[in-house]
């Protein structure tokens, strides 16, 4: 077990009070220690991780395909090639997230890698050129290049072309301005940049409890793992950014707003290789259009990748499906999230996605040679020995209430806030680590309001794209 300490706090008891708990050490809860403590470096703050390391679940950086989502080439934001608002806010995003890393040093763990789209026969074409003629209007996009002919593609991207039948038409967008990321170097950057501001992070705490307790205080609970040992601490105020475990958090604090809320958990498998002489073939993230029936983030995407220093290829992503709601979680946790409330709404998203369920089911019984075979369809001569499978991490998709007995399936993330402001958490996917410093800027918005004279200017002069940005539900 791994601990951050400083002289601070010198021991965990129940009547000190913390200003700020944070539970969870992915990039949100780190973004938003890291923020606060450059923001506002007065208060006490504290972070708690189950496990015995920091991104060790969705934030790691092979539990990812490590895009930065900008909107560049993720066709799921844009399912209307006419209707760019959400890619453009994506963006816009994005681009806050890139100011904030550079004013913390973070930047250097972000890569330039041009990001592409490849579409195949004649009704993609004309959606991918209807998508390129909206976005090029816009300034984020000016850039992007459009193209039918094969031997452009080929230039941009060899693998793609390589093996391939003359006769197949495709079409292609490039920008050259996109981004791999580290992010689990990121949250590990961002966590040194807490505690040298004076927070703690314990890990190998787990929190099991919250409570709120008659002075509008939050009593935190849980268990050192290592020990079975059992602590408490009090805080003002408390961010849940445990993934797939936010949830089940949230329900536990009794919190209101959080009533009806379900999850719908998926996993993910990548094929992954490192031989040199096919890397360096491809200087590129390619993503394509997804499966008929596939979960929104399972757009099939062919991506370099640099880690610690090395570089490999990845594609995927192959869906997965179990009831845990963290890659090191347990075989009932979906089960633990199931409330009165929210069976109903579940129950009726599930039956309105049947072709979701037939997908997942189509690929748990997938053989090797056929998930090999939706390679080939981004690189035709793929050699089957160059390639290797890892699993990534498990993904809480947010089922969100719309009526007592119905609900939708959303792609993104969401913000859930306590009425008075206490307590925040973030539930649901991405774009997720990409913009984690929008998401948390929310945060600040609902929840921090009362500061704002400390914590604005100090905020827009550190991310310039911060200026006039109010809080919103989700991203």
């Amino acid at each position: 077990m791994t601990s951050y300490s400083n002289t601070r706090y010198s021991k965990f008891a129940h009547s000190e009070i913390l200003d700020v708990a944070l539970i969870g050490g992915g990039i949100m809860s780190a973004t938003l220690g890291a923020m606060l403590g450059k923001l506002m470096p007065d208060k006490t703050i504290a972070l708690f991780e189950r496990l015995d390391h920091l991104a060790g679940e969705s934030s790691g950086a092979w539990n990812n395909a490590g895009t930065g989502h900008s909107g560049l080439c993720e066709l799921n934001y844009m399912p209307d090639p006419e209707d760019s608002s959400r890619t453009h806010d994506i963006a816009d995003q994005f681009q806050l997230s890139q100011e904030f890393w550079a004013a913390l040093g973070s930047d250097r763990f972000v890569t330039p890698t041009p990001h592409l789209n490849v579409v195949f026969g004649d009704d993609d074409t004309e959606y991918l050129r209807r998508r390129w003629e909206a976005l090029r209007r816009i300034p984020h996009f000016a850039a992007m290049e459009y193209t039918e002919d094969p031997d452009l593609v080929r230039e941009w991207a060899p693998l793609l072309m390589e093996g391939r039948e003359s006769s197949q038409k495709v079409a292609a967008t490039r920008h050259e301005g996109g981004k791999d990321v580290d992010f689990g170097a990121i949250t590990a950057q961002l966590a040194e940049t807490m505690t040298a501001r004076g927070a703690l992070i314990r890990t190998g705490h787990e929190v099991t409890g919250l409570r709120r307790d008659g002075q509008g205080m939050w009593t935190v609970t849980g268990r050192i793992r290592t020990t079975g040992a059992q602590f408490s601490v009090r805080a003002r105020f408390v961010f849940v950014g445990a993934g797939g475990y936010a949830l089940r958090l949230l329900q536990k604090s009794r919190i209101p707003e959080i009533r009806g809320y379900g999850v719908f958990p998926f996993g993910a498998e990548f094929l992954r290789t490192d031989d040199p002489s096919v890397v360096a073939r491809h200087n590129a993230k390619v993503y394509g259009k997804p499966s008929l029936g596939a979960p929104p983030m399972s757009l099939p995407h062919l991506d370099r990748r640099a880690v610690e220093g090395s570089e490999s290829l990845m594609f995927g992503p192959y869906a997965t499906f179990g009831t845990r709601l963290l890659k090191h979680g347990r075989f009932t946790d979906l089960f633990t999230t199931v409330r009165p409330r929210n069976l109903p709404i579940l129950l009726s998203v599930g039956m309105r996605n049947l072709p979701l369920v037939r997908y997942l089911i189509g690929q748990l019984v997938a053989s090797k040679k056929t998930k090999f075979a939706e390679l080939r369809k981004y690189y035709p001569d793929a050699d089957p020995a160059n390639w290797y499978p890892i699993g990534a991490g498990q993904r809480a998709q947010l089922v969100k209430p719309t009526s007592r007995t119905k609900g939708t399936l959303m792609f993104g993330t969401e913000i859930v806030t306590g009425a008075d402001g206490t307590i925040a958490g973030l539930l649901g996917a991405s774009p997720g680590a990409s913009v984690a410093p929008a998401a948390m800027i929310d945060v600040l918005n609902q929840c921090f309001d009362a500061e704002r004279d400390e914590w604005q200017p100090r905020l827009e002069a550190m991310i310039p794209s911060a200026i006039g940005r109010q809080g919103s539900q989700g991203s």
